[in-house]
């Protein structure tokens, strides 16, 4: 391949492959490029001794067919990872509805009533109907319509639960599901292909691969697309925001692809470093982060007054865990704990949890995760009604705080109806950029001598070698220590850049021969 035909796709933000495919070249106007401005650009002015005005100029074009490369690997390998993510993101956005869909027997009452029944009641009508396991935690009903939610812990299910729900005007057991954390098992199959496809701990690789590198996607696409050096729409926000409607062939599918990007750039970088707090090998890095920076969420101290040592709190479970009880605790005692939790102003539904043995106090948990939110805990003496401890939101570190609403925001349940439509819009819009990107490979296929090739050939490698080296020594050690943030992110660049030099070699060999 000549130089000529190495450099053309470098001009311009197409990361596809070359312009042979187009017939106007890739010039605003449609006019055929200069020959200064293709093969002999960037090459003429690095050879030119007098050119030191330029250099400027020639660092940002070497950066520039980095960014290129690895933006066109990024998209055209990691890109199915997004694909997956984004379809199955979008399916969890509806599980709201889709549960009140198939459970709404057991989710909503068919009559609100005027006074909710005791919760003694209510666990007495639950038992009878479902005598195995050992009461775990209730949940009060969130609205008027919703059921309550006698959580029990049966040793055959493992680390889910079977939930009982019990209409709390007429203590009537309206059915029960297998649940996890809460969730219900509709909510829990899309949950699960949504973080690892169904296949366990090996298939949270896809999603942590994908979330890793969403995030330098946009970034790299970002700087291309507003740094992009030809054209007048670059300098003007109505270039970067709109696409170009007069464009034509490859042009056309960029400009909707980079524009596209641009709206959904902060929604997807939220969604990136969200995802990636929760993450296997980037999580734990995280967690680190958050013991380092006494980032995590204030503990609450459950040990009764006189107790001979404190037990570990498991309230950040409440509800969802699987629970170590042999036998019930008394259900009377379950309002005594929720009456002193009220009286101490927790509002909107709690999950009330036993105490988990003797010199342990009850815990009461504010459960509301719509904006705003409410999450105080009390500690509570069922014995006596008195609070021995409390934790308040207010009282929580910032990353905790970022790092809870981040969660919840990624799960669409921070802000409603709205919250679910906003995910699922950016689904969809992440769809339609990874189409147009193949898109923009297939247009850009070579045509020369009669033939059409399958897609464009990957930009040219190499443009490494012409960073000025400050730039080399500060981008070096930045890179590694990314990959030691993100792991797999680091790992597949290596493998990324194993695979390159590979190809390159056997071409430099075939050529030779």
């Amino acid at each position: 391949m000549s130089r000529r035909t190495e450099e053309i796709p470098q001009n311009d933000h197409d990361p596809t492959g070359t312009a042979q495919g187009e017939p106007d070249g890739d010039r605003p106007d449609g006019l055929a490029k200069p020959a200064a401005a293709t093969a002999e650009g960037p090459a003429a002015a690095a050879d030119d001794p007098g050119s030191d005005r330029q250099r400027p100029a020639r660092s940002w074009e070497a950066g520039r067919h980095l960014l290129v490369r690895l933006h066109f690997y990024a998209g055209v390998l990691v890109a199915p990872f997004l694909l997956v993510a984004a379809l199955t993101g979008l399916a969890y956005t509806v599980t709201p509805q889709l549960d009140q869909l198939l459970y709404g027997d057991q989710l909503r009452v068919e009559k609100v009533g005027d006074t909710p029944r005791p919760l003694a009641e209510q666990i007495a009508a639950a038992r009878a109907a479902y005598p195995e396991g050992t009461v775990a935690s209730v949940v009060t009903p969130p609205d008027p319509e919703d059921t309550t939610r006698v959580v029990l812990a049966v040793p055959e299910l493992g680390e889910k639960q079977r939930t009982v729900f019990v209409d709390p005007y007429t203590a009537e057991v309206r059915g029960e599901l297998t649940t996890w954390f809460g969730s219900t098992p509709l909510t829990t199959w899309l949950d699960d292909l949504h973080r690892n496809l169904n296949l366990g701990e090996t298939g949270r690789l896809y999603s942590e691969v994908a979330a890793s590198w969403l995030g330098v996607t946009v970034l790299g696409g970002l700087v291309l697309w507003l740094g992009r050096s030809r054209g007048q729409r670059a300098k003007s926000a109505r270039g970067a925001l709109l696409p170009d409607r007069k464009a034509r062939g490859v042009r056309r599918t960029r400009s909707w692809h980079a524009a596209t990007g641009v709206w959904l750039a902060l929604a997807l970088l939220f969604l990136s470093a969200t995802g990636l707090t929760w993450s296997n090998y980037a999580g734990e890095r995280f967690g680190r982060l958050l013991d380092a920076a006494n980032g995590n969420a204030p503990a609450l101290d459950t040990a009764l007054p006189g107790a001979q040592a404190p037990v570990e709190d498991h309230s950040d479970h409440a509800g969802h865990g699987g629970g170590e009880a042999t036998a019930d605790a008394d259900p009377a005692d379950f309002d005594a704990a929720l009456t002193a939790a009220r009286d101490a102003g927790l509002g909107g539904t709690v999950v009330v949890t036993p105490a988990a043995d003797a010199a342990s106090a009850w815990t009461v948990a504010q459960n509301d995760n719509v904006w705003p939110v409410h999450y105080d805990r009390v500690a509570v003496d069922a014995s006596s009604g008195e609070i021995t401890s409390r934790t308040y939101w207010a009282d929580h570190p910032a990353l905790s705080k970022l790092s809870k609403l981040g969660v919840q925001g990624h799960m669409g349940v921070l802000f409603g109806v709205v919250n679910q439509i906003v995910l699922a819009l950016v689904a969809l819009g992440l769809t339609a950029v990874i189409v147009w990107g193949y898109r923009m490979w297939w247009q850009r296929r070579p045509t020369r001598d009669g033939r059409r090739a399958l897609v464009g050939r990957a930009p040219e490698r190499g443009a490494w070698r012409r960073l000025p080296l400050p730039v080399l020594v500060l981008g070096v050690p930045a890179v590694i220590a990314l990959g030691w943030a993100l792991p797999v992110l680091g790992v597949t660049l290596a493998g990324f850049l194993v695979v390159d030099v590979v190809v390159g070699a056997v071409r430099r060999q075939r050529r030779t021969a």
